[in-house]
């Protein structure tokens, strides 16, 4: 709002396009030098006068009689009418329900692989996918979730060969996903003495390409065992989808995509496999069938994409998937450019990188895999040991500590930027105090705390009063207008496909309300002022719990 204004203006000033400057508009280091700043380095050689003499020509041509325009060196600064503002600001904090703009978000997320533990490593496509699934829908989009799960594939034929070679029924029974794992790893150990297991984990798979009962026997089973083991997980994490589709459900559709790439000649034979070419676009050939005439992951990938195009009718493709896999996806993108899908350009990989747990990488098919599982089940821990020292009277303790505990995780996630490496910690993570998830919720706690104890209804006409005559001290000034920003924030978070966006927007808002409660008095407050700091309170609680919803991560009121 006043940013439009001042962005407005300046844009009239410089004979800019509509909408230049406002992108330029900075925050000062601190909020004594104003609101918001302009800097111009960037007119002096276009206007060939030093950056301070721009600044200084500016803020005296610069005209509005609730915004103060300083020259502060090579920067303008615009200090806003407090008394004149603090209303629309309010009534901008309160927010507004997003009408709907008629597109449809396809997210490909979370994509486990059947009959491999649910590790840490899956976390990250699981809650960067769901906090953009849950950031397009309060945008207006209709989404959908799709969870692509790893179903199909060489990996089930060596599977199959490791559990025929020496899998042991009643060990499977008991323990189905850390059996399969140890059969899965003792498989790649035994590779290198004995060749001839990867023969016939390719003959395990052309038999399951071809349903031999007993390869579709086993491959069903491993498939049900697995799905039990995800859906706790996704039932703990918060996560739900749309739609369950994995590779397997695209076998029937991919027939059809090799026998249009031939019939266009984009097909070309090398050493015995079905490719198509990709110098052009200076990238390797894209391998659409092997030698021995199976399917590899590009095929199943182009017949999922214009399956998800044409008949989910999706006008958008995310997918959540690691950066290893830029290639490929570029590969797969360029394809459907080459078939003619105009709008392959609509298709996005959103990559994101590796986690690393106390320094480690984990790898599957070496066995060094951490259990999400465990990993939840300790910061819950830790999480109940916290609660219990500081609120030993808690009701519902339990539950608000699962809350925290996997709040903590996920949040732990969620505010890095995404493709950078994370080093996870969960002793980092479950801490009260500092960057993390349990702060955010305990100052969410803190503000619903403060509100049931006022106890007091809203009368909007005596805080239409209160804010006219209320001094807006920093802290609450500064509160208020971040409060504001939310709407702003959610566009750029979505613009950068990044919801750490969202996670330092709550960070940034818990810190303030702090600091603003800490400078504050509020329930002893005089009348007036109590009515401003009241509505302040509430509008954190309600902004701390629209962020972390949108993490997905819980707001409980007592912690």
């Amino acid at each position: 709002m006043s940013m439009i204004q001042i962005g407005e203006q300046l844009d009239n000033l410089l004979k800019w396009e509509v909408g230049t400057a406002e992108k330029m508009l900075e925050l000062p280091p601190n909020s004594e030098l104003g609101d918001f700043a302009f800097p111009c380095f960037v007119l002096a050689k276009s206007l060939r006068k030093a950056p301070q003499q721009i600044a200084t020509e500016l803020s005296a041509q610069f005209q509005n009689q609730t915004i103060e325009a300083v020259a502060e060196g090579a920067y303008v600064n615009f200090r806003l009418d407090r008394g004149a503002y603090a209303a629309k600001l309010l009534l901008q904090a309160e927010g507004h329900t997003a009408s709907p703009n008629g597109e449809t978000v396809v997210i490909d997320m979370s994509s486990p692989n059947i009959a491999k533990p649910f590790g840490v490593g899956h976390l990250r496509s699981t809650v960067i996918g769901a906090a953009l699934y849950r950031m397009y829908k309060e945008a207006g989009y209709k989404t959908i979730s799709v969870n692509h799960l790893g179903d199909w594939g060489t990996q089930f034929g060596k599977q199959i060969t490791a559990y025929k070679r020496w899998g042991n029924e009643e060990r499977l029974n008991a323990s189905p996903i850390r059996e399969s794992l140890a059969l899965y790893v003792r498989f790649h150990e035994e590779t290198d003495q004995d060749p001839t297991l990867e023969i016939e984990a390719r003959d395990w798979f052309r038999r399951l390409e071809q349903s031999d009962e007993e390869a579709l026997r086993l491959w069903r089973y491993f498939v049900d065992v697995s799905m039990k083991e995800f859906d706790r997980m996704y039932e703990r994490l918060c996560v739900s989808f749309d739609k369950v589709l994995g590779e397997s459900f695209y076998n029937d559709k991919m027939t059809a995509v090799v026998e249009e790439l031939q019939q266009q000649g984009l097909l070309e034979e090398s050493e015995g496999a079905q490719v198509v070419r990709l110098e052009n676009q200076d990238m390797p050939p894209c391998l659409i069938l092997k030698s021995d005439g199976t399917t590899i992951y590009p095929t199943r990938d182009l017949a999922t994409a214009i399956y998800r195009h044409d008949v989910l009718k999706a006008d958008k493709l995310l997918y959540v998937v690691g950066a290893e896999q830029t290639l490929h996806f570029r590969q797969v993108f360029a394809v459907l450019q080459k078939m003619g899908r105009a709008w392959a350009d609509q298709c996005q990989h959103i990559p994101f990188g590796l986690m690393k747990f106390e320094g480690k990488k984990m790898s599957t098919r070496k066995g060094k895999v951490v259990f999400l599982e465990e990993v939840l089940d300790e910061a819950v821990s830790r999480a109940t040991a916290i609660i219990e020292q500081k609120n030993p009277q808690l009701q519902n303790k339990a539950d608000i500590a699962e809350a925290v505990g996997i709040g903590a995780i996920i949040f732990g996630d969620l505010k890095n930027n995404r493709i950078g490496e994370i080093n996870f910690s969960i002793e980092e993570a479950v801490q009260f105090e500092g960057e993390t998830g349990p702060y955010v919720q305990y100052t969410h706690a803190r503000a619903c705390s403060v509100l049931r104890k006022a106890n007091q209804i809203e009368n909007k006409q005596e805080l239409d009063q209160a804010v006219g005559t209320y001094t807006w001290d920093e802290a609450s000034w500064e509160l208020l207008k971040r409060l504001g920003d939310y709407e702003i924030e959610l566009n750029r978070g979505l613009q950068r496909q990044e919801p750490s966006v969202i996670a330092r927007y709550a960070l940034d808002i818990a810190k303030l309300f702090n600091r603003f409660y800490h400078y504050n008095k509020v329930l002893s407050a005089e009348a007036a002022d109590k009515q401003i700091r009241l509505k302040l309170t509430q509008l954190t609680a309600m902004r701390l719990n629209w962020a972390l919803t949108l993490l997905g991560i819980r707001s409980p009121q007592e912690i």
